[in-house]
């Protein structure tokens, strides 16, 4: 398990939370910035340990989601019932990142253990998002399960790549951190 102060975590949720409200919906300028949600929560669970980050986490989401299609405009294409199936589909990348999180050893192996849970995390997560919109927001006439494969092989790659690209940017952070942190330590050691 990653060991982290309390005010590391502090930091690193604050920083999460700043980075799914600018890049989910299209209130802040920055359009070329894929959304940063799935990679959120993701990485919620393997750094912070307190278990109500989630359901912080999904009020942020939720409460974005309203405000970019507006109170008035409640009855947008992605806000049906079906919403509340982002519930166990982002529980499913927050748990894998918790899993993660009790495997992972500050060593190369990290890596191989890192990236199929990172990808199964992830596909679990678009079968109950992608799937669960297809068949309970009623906006498809006669929802099959070849229709449902279809749209997971469509939006898996595209979500799944931005999964990576925001997990490997924590990585080379994280990296980046602990080398600092033993290169200080080795200096005043030496001293």
């Amino acid at each position: 398990m990653l060991n982290l102060s309390r005010t590391t975590q502090l930091y690193i949720g604050i920083a999460l939370m700043a980075l799914m409200a600018m890049t989910r919906g299209s209130h802040f300028p920055l359009h070329n910035l894929p959304s940063a949600s799935w990679a959120v929560f993701f990485l919620a669970g393997v750094l912070l340990r307190p278990k109500w980050v989630f359901p912080l986490l999904f009020a942020e989401a939720t409460i974005i989601d309203v405000l970019s299609v507006g109170w008035i405009n409640a009855g947008h294409h992605c806000m049906t019932v079906a919403y509340w199936m982002l519930v166990p589909a982002y529980a499913a990348l927050w748990f894998g990142g918790r899993l993660y999180a009790g495997w992972h050893r500050d060593q190369a192996g990290s890596l191989a253990v890192l990236v199929p849970v990172m990808a199964l995390s992830a596909l679990v997560c678009n079968v109950l998002s992608s799937g669960g919109f297809y068949f309970f927001s009623g906006r498809y006439e006669a929802p099959t399960v070849a229709g449902m494969v279809e749209r997971i092989g469509h939006y898996y790659p595209q979500y799944l790549s931005s999964l990576a690209l925001y997990v490997g940017i924590a990585v080379v952070l994280y990296v980046g951190a602990r080398s600092a942190q033993l290169l200080m330590s080795n200096k005043s050691h030496q001293a």
